[in-house]
């Protein structure tokens, strides 16, 4: 089991890898880890991800105080929205905020990434919804996020970035970094002619596959409404949507 210091040193390595393949510019960007259930660590505001040492990392409560930080630091002001993903997700120990290019793209155009085009985004995503665009620092974030959280591992969040968050931080950053390749894959297959969609067969395939391989977290392989609507890219009905938020399925039939 990871000591706190050792957690410290692996959030500095992620702010690296993140900055190294440009999910984030200057300053942007954040992620937080869960000691336990009134103790976090997280990045500070206003600092390069990808230049932290151990001592720039804070420590807030749950509600986001501050409960430990070295002089000049204080945390990141998005921390509201990681505390609502640690408040509704029990089973998530770490959240990771950043603004890929190609996964921004998506999300400033409003389109959630919910075509079905490759067996690992399929079994490890599922699909990406966009949350409604929310004040940065405001608990609108918070709030459009709230949405989402029962059904998918990531969300686009409109006109800023992408938020991802699971069991580890090295699993969230591979989220994040699985979000990103799906969404640069989708933007230039659009590019270049029509993506190839898998069927229904090939769907139920794939979800059997994340299923049997007993992955943590909220997928819609749990959802056999859902993974028809992303296999046939089609707008569900009323009778359809009953165990998941209208926005989400509205999505879907984009």
């Amino acid at each position: 089991m990871q000591n706190e210091y050792e957690i410290k040193k692996e959030m500095c390595e992620i702010g690296k890898r993140v900055y190294n393949r440009g999910m984030v510019a200057a300053n942007d960007g954040n992620f937080s880890v869960k000691l336990n259930d009134n103790e976090f660590l997280c990045t500070p505001t206003g600092v390069s991800k990808g230049f932290m040492t151990p001592e720039y990392i804070c420590k807030v409560d749950a509600e986001g105080n501050l409960l430990q930080a070295n002089k000049g630091f204080r945390p990141s002001s998005e921390i509201k929205m990681h505390m609502r993903v640690y408040k509704e997700r029990p089973d998530v120990k770490s959240v990771v905020h950043a603004h890929p290019l190609y996964a921004t793209t998506f999300a400033i155009c409003g389109k959630p990434l919910t075509e079905a085009i490759m067996p690992e985004a399929v079994i490890a995503l599922g699909l990406v919804p966009v949350a409604r665009y929310g004040t940065p620092s405001t608990m609108e974030i918070p709030d459009a996020v709230s949405e989402y959280l029962q059904q998918v591992d990531a969300v686009l969040l409109e006109n800023h970035g992408a938020l991802a968050y699971s069991d580890t931080l090295l699993n969230a950053y591979h989220k994040m970094e699985s979000l990103e390749f799906y969404a640069q894959l989708l933007y230039q297959s659009h590019m270049i002619g029509t993506p190839q969609h898998f069927t229904k067969e090939q769907m139920d395939k794939l979800y059997d596959i994340r299923r049997n391989m007993g992955l943590p977290g909220k997928h819609p392989a749990t959802n056999n409404t859902v993974a028809k609507a992303a296999a046939t890219n089609s707008t569900a009905d009323a009778d359809l949507v009953a165990s998941i938020t209208k926005k989400v399925m509205e999505q879907l039939g984009m």
